[in-house]
């Protein structure tokens, strides 16, 4: 039955919005999933008061199946894993550069080991031009990195375009403005991502087109660290809209604005791999897994 999958993170998550974020789908298509399955079938799975969702008895009983669904499907995937065209256990080394490692990385491990949980993979961090050599020297089996890459000893197949969005701590004088723009950020105090980096290097470059000079008071290679930063230090940031689809948002006290400049900081994160990479089956379903999963909801990370 379809939609029932959807069902069931919306009440694990107790929010159409946290199960959104999760399901990487936007609120109001997960509304109309919802919906659909009630009109087929034919009950009210919730009690909607203001902003919170109650179960009813029949969501109840709905939820009681949802579970017993994922349970059978998952066996029947391990119960087929024995007779899987790999004639060794599944293994994959993913060489991820910084930013992707702690974005998107986490997300495409959870959504394929979901489907073959006996798959071994390993991961190799580093920055963008240290992952492509790992690629085409095969330390690698798949590079997933913030950039579009034009090689011939390589296939580039790009997942999703993101831009930077301005974050700031719940308390703080930008909040009262009614529109922020680029000039905003001249002085103001931030806590950006190391120098070296993708996202880094567009930053520089966008502040030096606007002749923008913040005042920037700590460097930081984690964008789990620099969002728990900003509201003990009421410092401003920067970071990749892909990263903000996560509750730490409202975990951390922190919101996100919206710059028109700052979109223009388009990167587009991909998959990198040498040709004969997807002879390998585990591989190849990774890569089928990534694409279908950013191009199901419309080729964004943060739909």
């Amino acid at each position: 039955m379809e939609h029932l999958i959807e069902f069931a993170a919306v009440v694990e998550q107790q929010s159409l919005n946290k199960a959104s974020l999760l399901l990487n789908i936007s609120q109001p298509a997960l509304s109309r999933k919802i919906m659909r399955l009630e009109e087929e079938l034919g009950v009210a799975l919730f009690k909607r008061k203001g902003k919170r969702l109650e179960l009813t008895r029949a969501g109840e009983i709905c939820y009681e199946y949802a579970i017993e669904q994922k349970r059978l499907e998952r066996k029947l995937r391990q119960a087929l894993q024995a007779y899987s065209t790999d004639s060794k256990p599944a293994s994959i080394i993913i060489g991820a550069s910084l930013t992707t490692l702690q974005s998107t990385l986490p997300e495409l491990i959870t959504i394929y080991t979901q489907a073959y949980p006996h798959t071994d993979i390993k991961a190799v961090t580093g920055k963008t031009h240290e992952i492509v050599p790992l690629v085409k020297e095969k330390k690698v089996d798949i590079g997933l990195v913030a950039s579009q890459m034009s090689d011939p000893a390589l296939t580039c197949v790009p997942l999703f375009d993101d831009h930077l969005c301005l974050v700031l701590p719940e308390v703080h004088p930008l909040q009262d403005k009614e529109e922020v723009d680029i000039r905003d950020l001249h002085e103001l105090p931030m806590i950006l991502f190391s120098r070296g980096t993708w996202y880094r290097v567009l930053m520089d470059e966008m502040f030096h087109r606007y002749e923008v000079h913040p005042d920037v008071k700590m460097e930081i290679d984690s964008f789990e660290a620099i969002i728990r930063l900003v509201s003990t230090c009421k410092a401003a940031t920067l970071l990749p809209e892909s990263y903000l689809r996560h509750n730490w948002l409202a975990d951390n006290e922190v919101t996100v604005r919206y710059i028109p400049e700052l979109e223009q900081t388009k990167r587009t994160t991909s998959l990198l791999f040498i040709e004969e990479a997807v002879l390998e089956p585990s591989i190849r379903r990774f890569i089928d897994h990534a694409v279908h999963h950013f191009r199901s909801e419309g080729g964004s990370s943060s739909s």
